[in-house]
């Protein structure tokens, strides 16, 4: 054709605004499902029930209007009939929640950083699981001074706190899903730095809380300090 319009069949690969424009699909397609069975992240979609009746309904569902929008699964990245799944980066079964252990192996296996380009990037994977880090704000702050300086600049400080960080994440616990018929726990404490807190039930941890204090908080009283983080602790 000499003149007129072309229209893309699938979505192109490279477009700025292709992952927004997808997931605005995807969102429009699934919406009658999500938020009562259903999970859509970009091409990610957890389907969960609670029975098996249930679950091969609710995939006939999903199915149908995938068809009918003619949308395609992999089946060969696709688990049915699981009670424990890998989902963007945790472990997720119907008592708890963890990290993806290959997202464990990589923190753990990080080499020191060089640059600040390797440091922010190894910031941002560990913060990406901070939940499963108690104190992780306090412990991290050398490494989040460093990432505020314009100069690349590795403190030793920050090696320790590096060090410190991949062995926590390699002992990361297994975080509870909560029960909302039971009670919650919430513990909370505060250092020179930071502060921090721990939502639990029966003594199991569903989240671990933090927050790095900037300077004028830093000359919080220590009482201050502690109603600080209960506050934001709750907040959170």
């Amino acid at each position: 054709m000499k003149d007129g319009l072309y229209e893309w069949m699938v979505m192109p690969f490279g477009l700025s605004n292709a992952p927004s424009t997808f997931m605005r699909l995807m969102t429009q397609v699934l919406r009658p499902f999500i938020g009562i069975f259903a999970v859509v992240y970009f091409d990610d979609i957890l389907i969960h029930s609670r029975t098996r009746e249930d679950h091969l309904g609710h995939l006939r569902q999903i199915f149908q209007v995938l068809r009918a929008k003619s949308l395609f699964a992999n089946l060969k990245k696709c688990a049915f009939l699981t009670d424990r799944v890998v989902f963007l980066g945790f472990v997720v079964s119907p008592d708890d929640v963890s990290a993806d252990p290959e997202k464990v192996r990589a923190i753990s296996e990080w080499p020191e950083p060089q640059n600040i380009h390797d440091v922010r990037s190894f910031h941002g994977l560990a913060t990406f699981y901070r939940r499963f880090i108690r104190g992780f704000s306090t412990v991290t702050a050398p490494i989040t001074n460093c990432i505020r300086k314009r100069a690349f600049e590795w403190t030793k400080a920050a090696a320790r706190a590096f060090v410190e960080i991949k062995a926590r994440m390699s002992a990361a616990p297994v975080l509870r899903l909560p029960d909302f018929s039971k009670v919650f726990e919430v513990s909370c404490d505060a250092s020179g730095v930071g502060i921090g807190g721990v939502l639990s039930q029966k003594g199991h941890p569903v989240a671990f809380f933090s927050e790095k204090l900037n300077n004028i908080r830093q000359r919080y009283s220590t009482y201050d300090k502690k109603i600080y983080a209960v506050v934001q602790a709750l907040r959170y």
